[in-house]
């Protein structure tokens, strides 16, 4: 489509449409509302509320505290919420066997969160690393990250998940052929309904550390000799676009509603891309690294807080992204005037 002819100034004068609020809002092109947005939080097995330092303003909440929100971005008018786990380390070993527990703190947190705030979807991650004493997504064999034998892992996890009453599971691991393999046991189980947002281009990033301090991961690197120091073989390579939408493809193709980019910000591109190739729902996640940073810059009045998240989560928008997972959600809400 050739673009609109631009008559030559002053007849043309482009500030006539930025001259005021009420013409600046008529013309806007893209719009942010609460509707846009999963609210990201952390779930751990204790009372009350743990505050994590890395990330100002986010803490740990208990399976109560979980119920109260899920009222809260029902008030709100937030349409989701992504729940992650906080597992003792006490109570972890180097296969992640709590992640399919049916009694564990995400099953829980569940149950609890949909009888508060039925209207409100519950997604949850589907991946070992909160529950292994290495950190990794996968089962370690020999020093590499064995691919199809996490997968069984990761299938058991998502179903016990899809029976405590998930509305969407949302694989974060990066295996090869987990999509598949997860849509065929949720249709043989009788969960034809529960919804998979894949985390398809999930790249190797710096900007998951204050996350790895939320839910307590293991250090990379540490313990056994073979635990493998990074997730460079199964998270994608920053410098890449093409793989990415490769991932993309495949995930689609095995069953996935939905799709997600991860991290926001810097791979905008990566969510213009998807979203033009493929024409299905496609999510980013501001991380907490973002969130992070945007907070400590705030607090040293370097920015404009409340300015900075709204501007932030309106460019994923703007980007193409159907919605957002942030941990900026409530805050982000309230200043939409929620």
């Amino acid at each position: 489509m050739s673009p609109t002819p631009l008559a030559p100034y002053p007849a043309l004068r482009l500030r006539r449409l930025r001259q005021a609020d009420w013409i600046r809002r008529l013309v806007r092109e893209t719009v942010l509302t609460p509707a846009d947005l999963i609210w990201s939080m952390v779930v751990h097995e204790g009372e009350g509320e743990v505050p994590v330092a890395s990330m100002p303003g986010v803490s740990r909440l208990s399976v109560k505290d979980c119920a109260r929100a899920a009222v809260e971005a029902r008030r709100l008018g937030i349409p989701a919420i992504a729940i992650f786990p906080h597992i003792d380390g006490a109570r972890k070993d180097a296969e992640g066997s709590l992640a399919a527990d049916p009694g564990g703190v995400i099953p829980r947190a569940v149950k609890a969160m949909k009888d508060a705030a039925p209207e409100v979807g519950i997604m949850c991650d589907v991946a070992l690393d909160p529950f292994t004493t290495h950190g990794h997504d996968g089962l370690i064999r020999s020093g590499r990250i064995a691919n199809d034998a996490t997968i069984e892992r990761l299938v058991a996890q998502g179903l016990m998940q899809a029976e405590a009453g998930a509305d969407i599971l949302a694989p974060s691991d990066m295996m090869d052929g987990r999509i598949g393999a997860l849509r065929g046991a949720l249709e043989s189980a009788g969960h034809p309904d529960v919804m998979i947002m894949s985390y398809a281009a999930k790249y190797a990033s710096a900007f998951y550390g204050p996350y790895r301090d939320a839910i307590g991961s293991g250090k990379l690197g540490s313990g056994p000799e073979d635990n493998p120091a990074d997730k460079k073989t199964y998270q994608m390579d920053p410098a890449n676009t093409e793989e990415a939408l490769r991932e993309v493809g495949l995930d689609i193709a095995e069953g996935a509603d939905m799709v997600m980019v991860k991290p926001g910000l810097p791979y905008l591109d990566i969510v213009r891309r998807v979203v033009e190739a493929y024409r299905v729902p496609t999510f980013a996640f501001q991380v907490s690294g973002e969130y992070a940073m945007i907070k400590a810059a705030g607090a040293n009045g370097w920015l404009d807080e409340d300015r900075a998240i709204l501007e932030s989560l309106t460019a994923f928008k703007r980007a193409g992204a159907t919605g957002v997972i942030t941990y900026f959600a409530p805050q982000a809400a309230r200043l939409l005037g929620a």
